[in-house]
């Protein structure tokens, strides 16, 4: 056998979809374990993209993207209240690639990522892949928060990025000011980029959502990473953008061509039409349905981050004395509901469920769910 890359070597399948996949092979079981949004994309975003094709907008974009695209993106961020030029933005597939783009252009071989965990598995393979390291920056013991001492802890002369996804996935939990200032004070004028991945950012819950990419103090070391999937339905469109200082732009332009060439060009239409419309009605469903799954949860007796945006809850389910993978499992096998392991986002001891999906299938999962609780009850175990 010829040798691969040596970065793969180490490399899993996510575990999302593993369980996903075991959930598939079990008839009837309800899957909460994809973040993907049960509603259709908006018309007005489908017809925009329909009329791209009438108009033979088939052909290839510029490789940083259409310049109508790359102007609009800028705008509604300069209107959140970041100052962002039309030259400092690169249309992506999605944030994944965005991310991929980002990691693989700052990082040399041995340099260091600090993520906060539980955190998304991706970012933990981008920086395999791209030779750096990931260090886990435990938030479980200090309320999912981020505190200066233990994040100083983790800093070193090879710390080249941490990553900043608020609100968060795997828990819903949003860094308070307080998470963000110590962030800001380790790092400001050292060589050290903050990354935002900031997908879920238009599904807000709480009264505010603090965002450290609006720091002007640190436009030259922050790295903004958005897709259209989550607000706005789009998961199967795969795009989204990237935006960072022009020198940043001046190499990251050049990887993503190679990787990419560039997103179609109706797709960018499509995305245009998406700058337009407004989130706000399906936010408002997953807020009811974070509502309705958290009062769930309490009556089972389950502990849990409170979940401030996005659409995950992360209930803590240790005391039933096996992995959160076991657990899991045996839900599946013997409930026919699916959840993700905490192991998955680096947090053994607890398990993702989604409530991305309609009211009907919550209900018939949650009540599965507390029937399988009931069952370990009974067997003397207590979460």
């Amino acid at each position: 056998m010829i040798p691969l890359n040596r970065n793969l070597s180490t490399l899993e399948r996510s575990a999302i979809r593993v369980y996903t996949n075991l959930a598939g092979q079990t008839p009837g079981c309800v899957m909460l374990t994809i973040g993907e949004p049960d509603f259709d994309t908006p018309q007005p975003i489908k017809e925009a993209a329909w009329a791209a094709l009438n108009r033979g907008r088939t052909h290839y974009a510029p490789n940083q993207g259409t310049a109508a695209l790359r102007r609009a993106v800028a705008e509604a961020e300069t209107a959140r209240g970041r100052r962002v030029t039309e030259s400092q933005v690169l249309i992506t597939i999605g944030a994944c690639q965005g991310l991929f783009t980002a990691l693989l252009g700052i990082l040399n071989p041995g340099e260091e990522v600090i993520v906060p965990t539980p955190g998304f598995g991706l970012y933990q393979t981008i920086t395999t892949i791209a030779g750096g390291k990931t260090v886990p920056l435990d938030v479980t013991k200090t309320g999912f928060q981020i505190t200066p001492e233990a994040l100083e802890a983790v800093i070193t002369p090879r710390t080249k990025a941490i990553v900043l996804n608020s609100p968060c996935n795997p828990t819903g939990v949003i860094f308070s000011r307080e998470s963000l200032t110590a962030v800001k004070t380790a790092v400001l004028g050292k060589p050290i980029f903050v990354i935002c991945d900031n997908v879920y950012n238009q599904l807000c819950y709480a009264p505010e959502c603090p965002d450290l990419s609006l720091d002007a103090d640190l436009a030259e070391q922050l790295i903004l990473c958005q897709s259209f999937s989550k607000p706005y339905a789009m998961t199967g469109w795969r795009v989204g953008y990237l935006t960072c200082p022009d020198y940043v732009m001046d190499r990251l332009l050049l990887l993503s061509a190679a990787e990419i060439t560039a997103v179609p060009t109706f797709v960018q239409e499509a995305a245009l039409t998406a700058l337009t419309t407004d989130p706000a009605p399906m936010a408002a469903a997953y807020n009811r349905r974070r509502g309705y799954v958290c009062a769930r949860l309490r009556e089972m007796g389950l502990s849990f981050p409170e979940p401030e945006g996005a659409f995950y809850v992360f209930p803590r389910i240790a005391g039933y004395g096996m992995t959160s993978g076991e657990f899991c499992t045996r839900m599946i096998r013997e409930a026919g509901v699916a959840a993700v392991p905490g192991s998955c986002f680096g947090a053994e001891g607890y398990i993702r469920l989604s409530y991305c999906c309609g009211d009907e299938t919550l209900k018939t999962g949650l009540d599965r769910m507390e029937a399988f609780l009931q069952t370990l009850n009974q067997e003397g175990f207590h979460g």
